[in-house]
């Protein structure tokens, strides 16, 4: 086939995932019976913490998630789930642009810059492969056939177990721990069914709108494409709830660098409150955990924020290119927003929340959360 007449790809998806796949080593050495224990342990684990999520956030979607999915993966294989996501969130504005703009660079240009955002990518989910410990995937359905309408939860098994061995805790609380987590996000995008296509639409045009220009056109694409996989990762550990820009001082020169449009500020303003909303209430789910959920609960806590404070040099320099330890900064908003509308109003006035896209907090919404309860509730003093 001649080159000049196939399609621009701004991406190459395929060279990414191989990259990922080749580059993140395989964790901890365990035999087939192991895995096949800690892969029914970790399924175990994901459905018993259902009613427990179902209990402390007293949201109905978490009676019934049948229509997502739990699998139990290695490294290798989230990073292609993630590269397929990232293909089908970004795929379509991306692929717009391509089609308006693909006479502005030649096809050995387009293969060249294609290649180069393919490798970069692969190589930053090669390094949070080996980070992520969980992550619920909810665009995950518009990348294959066959997948449940309502995503997928993925338990990185070799994280767990590193993790669980160098902190020295309970494995079977450890992974009850981790499945918390990644279930409340499940029961999320459950309870707000409109969530997956408000970010998905909010993403697109910020992508596009990121990359519609030729000037220093790679530079700018290859940020878009950093900035979504740096949002996979959160804490030390579990994967973010969905896959969204990256923000924060930290990021530069990333994506936040590359923004100068108003329309696009605005929209990286309502994003980063969205994901900080969702890892906050996360949090705030994980810190009403008590012993009599897991036993062991305060040593993990202690521990596993310890070891976050001892990262290496270039981890920490990794950390702070992909704008990972800005995240953690927003991500304390949110959880401070989180606890605050639940001490006045209740969980249950603050599951108003999940109820409309108009009820999701602003940025600014996230620092003064009784200007929130004033909006959506109609409740609250006159205090900020």
């Amino acid at each position: 086939m001649d080159p000049s007449s196939s399609p621009v790809r701004l991406i190459n998806w395929d060279l990414a995932g191989d990259t990922a796949a080749r580059l993140a080593g395989p964790g901890p050495r365990l035999s087939s019976r192991e895995v096949d224990a800690v892969v029914a342990d970790l399924r175990a684990h994901a459905d018993a913490s259902v009613a427990h999520v179902h209990r402390i956030t007293g949201l109905e979607a978490a009676r019934d998630l049948r229509d997502s999915s739990v699998l139990i993966v290695d490294r290798a294989s989230w990073s292609r789930a993630n590269v397929q996501s990232f293909e089908a969130l970004l795929g379509p504005a991306l692929g717009r642009l391509a089609a308006s703009k693909g006479d502005a660079f030649g096809p050995n240009a387009a293969l060249f810059g294609s290649a180069v955002t393919g490798a970069e990518m692969g190589t930053i989910l090669a390094f949070l492969s080996s980070k992520v410990l969980g992550q619920y995937d909810p665009f995950s359905s518009l990348a294959r056939d066959g997948v449940p309408a309502g995503g997928r939860l993925l338990l990185v098994a070799p994280n767990i177990v590193e993790i669980e061995r160098e902190l020295g805790v309970d494995p079977a609380d450890f992974r009850l721990w981790v499945c918390l987590h990644e279930q409340t996000h499940r029961v999320q995008f459950a309870a707000a069914p409109w969530l997956r296509d408000h970010l998905r639409e909010n993403i697109g045009r910020l992508t596009e709108g990121l990359v519609e220009t030729t000037d220093n056109f790679g530079e700018r694409l290859a940020a878009a494409a950093r900035g979504a996989v740096a949002a996979r990762s959160r804490r030390d550990g579990a994967g973010s709830a969905a896959a969204a820009p990256d923000t924060g001082p930290d990021s530069r020169p990333g994506l936040l660098s590359a923004i100068q449009d108003p329309e696009e500020r605005a929209i990286m303003s309502h994003l980063t409150a969205v994901m900080s909303l969702l890892e906050g209430h996360a949090n705030v789910v994980m810190d009403a955990v008590d012993a009599s959920i897991v036993p062991t609960v305060k040593t993990i806590r202690q521990r596993f924020n310890r070891r976050g404070a001892h990262r290496g040099p270039v981890e920490t320099w990794i950390r702070r290119f992909l704008g990972l330890e800005a995240k953690m900064r927003q991500y304390a908003d949110g959880q401070r927003f989180v606890s605050a509308v639940v001490r006045e109003i209740g969980m249950e006035g603050f599951n108003a929340v999940w109820e409309r896209p108009e009820n999701l907090p602003t940025e600014r919404e996230l620092h003064h959360h009784r200007e929130w309860i004033r909006r959506v509730t109609g409740a609250g003093s006159a205090a900020g």
